[in-house]
């Protein structure tokens, strides 16, 4: 009997399991880690030309899911900034936390970080604090319309069944710690 109750416990397990993946999709925190790494283009230069120019490069993005805030993403990375001013050439790492609100565009298969937002900085070296301070809110600016213009993950057709599903099924996203969810029914 006892053998007989686990078996039962078993296969209803694998069946919602199975049935759970035909339902729905979920992107983890290391797929958007990688997609991020690999698509992550941002350089901008920001400034008065002529008075003072930021080149600035953001790398090492890591994101976390729906941890920090329910419903948002925190990225944190670097942005090696070059500054050209009239007071000669500085550099300057800034160790970036990021959130923004996940969006889903079901045309292009696509999640995007929409209304992204700087919501801490350390610069390092600190005597380039004050410098930094006034680039800052013209970064937070570009680094929004950067990400609501590039997804941070596409879906592919090439890469699973499960994703194929999810692009051509996908009813929104659902934001779940470590994890975004595509579902396939509402």
């Amino acid at each position: 009997m006892n053998k007989f109750f686990i078996a039962v416990v078993g296969l209803l397990t694998v069946l919602v399991v199975g049935c759970n993946q035909l339902t729905q999709y979920s992107v983890t925190e290391q797929e958007i880690n990688q997609a991020l790494a690999k698509r992550n283009n941002y350089a901008k230069d920001l400034g008065l030309p002529g008075l003072a120019d930021a080149h600035i490069v953001l790398s090492n993005l890591t994101s976390q899911i729906g941890r920090q805030e329910p419903n948002k993403v925190t990225l944190n990375g670097d942005a090696n900034v070059n500054l050209t001013s009239i007071f000669g050439n500085q550099q300057a790492t800034l160790k970036l936390t990021l959130k923004a609100l996940p969006t889903f565009n079901k045309e292009q298969g696509a999640i995007y970080l929409q209304d992204m937002e700087v919501v801490n900085v350390e610069v390092l070296p600190q005597k380039m604090e004050s410098v930094m301070k006034t680039i800052t809110p013209y970064l937070n600016q570009s680094l929004k319309a950067y990400f609501n213009q590039q997804p941070a993950y596409v879906l592919s057709e090439d890469r699973s069944k499960g994703e194929a599903l999810a692009k051509q099924y996908a009813k929104g996203i659902e934001v779940k710690p470590g994890e975004i969810v595509i579902p396939f029914v509402e």
